[in-house]
Formats: C-alpha cells, structure tokens, sequence
C-alpha cells in the first residue's frame, strides 16, 4: 500500500495507516450484531472488499451513517416490515442495497439483533486496491459518496440481502486499519431535510473529513 497522509490541515493519521498490511479476515458476524452507533463508528477504516470480474477492488471506509429502529423517522423501517425493509429485519451483517433519485445503488450493512430493524449506511471510501479498475469504473471520479462508491465497485441490486461474512457475490468487509477519535467527526445524517427534529440533527454521521490516501 502506498505511504498515507490527510491534505493540508487535516490531522494526521500518518503511522496508523502505515501499520496496514493486507488485510484477509472478514468482519464476523458477532461485529455487526452490536448498538449500530458503535457499528456506524467501528466501520470506518476497515475495507469494503469487492471481486468483480477477476478483479479484487477495495476501499477503506471513512463516511458511515445510522439509522435505527421504527422509531427513526429518516430511517426506512419507519414504513415496519415491507419488501423494501425485509432485509433489515434480517440477522446482522447482511447487505441492504436499495435504489434512489432514480439512479443510484446505496449499500448499507443491517446491524443489532435479528427483528429489530437498523442498518448503516457506508457514504465513501477511499480506494486502495484496484485503483485502475475504480478509475475507469468512475472515469477518473472520486468515490467520495454514497451512489459514488456502488458505482466503483459495482454494487448493485444483485447484492440485497447478500452475507457479508461469507464473501456471497464477491462482496465482503474485512479488517482494515484503526481511525484514532482525534480524527473522527460527527454530525447530522445527509438529506434529511423534511425529515422533522430531532431525527434531522441526531449526531449520527461518521467522518474522517478531507481524508485522502495518496
């Protein structure tokens, strides 16, 4: 892996980067089947991992949001058990993809215990395996986004409801690196704007801000 920094005014998480090696173990299960306000957090450095067409393509997560339970009013289980929210009734460390703005693939990971509805979101990633394939996947674009990364690694219906721990349809999270707190912000969840107080500015957002592997 290429040596780390942050851009310009962005603590330094330099060391910490440099400790990773190639990561292989996936994320089991017990991971996910915790508060899914850890899970949001625990989430960001490790590698979402995907094999597409021989290709191993990986990203090291920095962007995650939570959304939790029926009570949560920006989060889909609002509408209780239907088609679209199935999967996040499901056992944890599931894949739950759905499709938005008419053009996008948003990939979240269910988490807690099976029948309690909650998910997270994984909003970017930083690529470091694969670089080329991304590249051109997103014709030189970054993957700093939500619809952004699905499109990179190509995720997509095909992968809803999918294991995560059992690498089904090439597609897992593994151990990455640790992200010190002194780097990590946190803030309200991304378009939520009708969604009304307090679900709209519940601190819910994870974020290593301005990170970049160069």
């Amino acid at each position: 892996m290429a040596t780390s920094q942050l851009q310009r005014g962005e603590p330094s998480v330099r060391g910490v980067m440099g400790q990773q090696g190639r990561a292989t173990a996936r994320l089991a299960r017990d991971f996910y089947a915790r508060p899914t306000l850890q899970v949001a957090r625990d989430l960001l450095g490790m590698r979402l991992v995907r094999r597409l067409r021989g290709s191993l393509l990986a990203g090291l997560i920095t962007e995650t949001e939570a959304y939790i339970g029926e009570h949560d009013l920006g989060c889909h289980a609002k509408a209780g058990l239907t088609p679209r929210t199935k999967v996040m009734y499901g056992p944890p460390g599931h894949a739950y993809v759905y499709f938005t703005y008419g053009n996008h693939w948003m990939l979240n990971v269910v988490t807690e215990g099976e029948g309690f509805p909650a998910a997270v979101l994984i909003r970017a990633v930083q690529p470091v395996e694969g670089l080329s394939v991304i590249s051109r996947r997103r014709g030189g674009r970054d993957t700093f986004g939500p619809g952004k990364l699905t499109q990179a690694l190509g995720i997509d219906s095909r992968h809803n409801g999918v294991d995560l721990t059992t690498a089904e349809l090439g597609l897992w999270i593994e151990d990455g690196i640790t992200i010190p707190k002194s780097v990590v912000t946190r803030g309200p969840r991304v378009g939520l704007s009708t969604v009304p107080e307090p679900w709209r500015s519940r601190p819910w957002r994870f974020l290593v801000p301005g990170w970049r592997v160069v």
